[in-house]
């Protein structure tokens, strides 16, 4: 009779316990919500190392490496090229992490071939937010000492056929948010105001050398907010 008390106290205390870790399960918060994928898209001369630094700002602040892609392709190339293999990208992003859209964030020359992808290829449809900083959108007079060796330079230079056709109608098309940093210390832009897109969020920040546009920690925290 006792042995048959035991064995009933303790099925009863199964059940209970498992009936308490129902209810604490139920009751656990919900997981915080992921962020969208970042990619970045780096300019002329240059890689996806000149992201480590905002790549390191955006872990401390919570993203996983996971949910941050920095690339490098061929800068020599045309724009029209480079938005090619952007969407490729995006696309290997997307499936690689389940998400719906991604934030392009872009420096000085990458504006171009990112523009190009959301104007001409689809882009809207993939991406949540758009950030330019130090995005040479409007062209630069500074090009003319390459435009005769590289054809993306030749595309960059004030009042080129690329730039004429990217900047008709609208400027930041589909549903996408779009954001432009730009700084009037910068010597690479000329003149510096061809950093503004219509339609976007247009900022001035202080005064910052074209290449530290896209490591500098105001920067980067203004950035963080607009794609949050």
């Amino acid at each position: 009779m006792q042995r048959r008390m035991r064995r009933m106290a303790t099925f009863f205390s199964a059940v209970a316990a498992a009936l308490l870790l129902s209810l604490s399960l139920s009751a656990a918060p919900a997981q915080a919500a992921t962020h969208n994928p970042v990619v970045f898209v780096h300019g002329l001369s240059s890689s996806s190392s000149s992201w480590d630094d905002w790549i390191a700002d955006f872990e401390a602040d919570g993203y996983s490496s996971s949910e941050l892609f920095a690339w490098s392709y061929d800068w020599s190339q045309s724009n029209v090229t480079t938005a090619q293999q952007l969407a490729t990208e995006v696309k290997s992003v997307l499936a690689q992490t389940g998400a719906s859209k991604v934030d392009l964030v872009v420096h000085s020359m990458g504006a171009l071939s990112a523009r190009y992808y959301l104007k001409n290829l689809g882009g809207t449809s993939y991406v949540d937010d758009f950030v330019s900083s130090a995005g040479v959108n409007h062209g630069t007079t500074v090009a003319s000492w390459c435009k005769w060796l590289y054809t993306s330079c030749a595309e960059m230079y004030t009042g080129s056929a690329f730039l004429t056709s990217l900047n008709s109608g609208d400027e930041t098309p589909g549903s996408v948010t779009y954001a432009s940093y730009w700084s009037n210390c910068d010597d690479a832009l000329t003149p510096d105001t061809t950093a503004i897109l219509s339609g976007a969020t247009n900022v001035e920040v202080d005064c910052i050398s074209h290449t530290d546009m896209n490591n500098d920690y105001g920067v980067y925290e203004q950035v963080r907010d607009f794609i949050a």
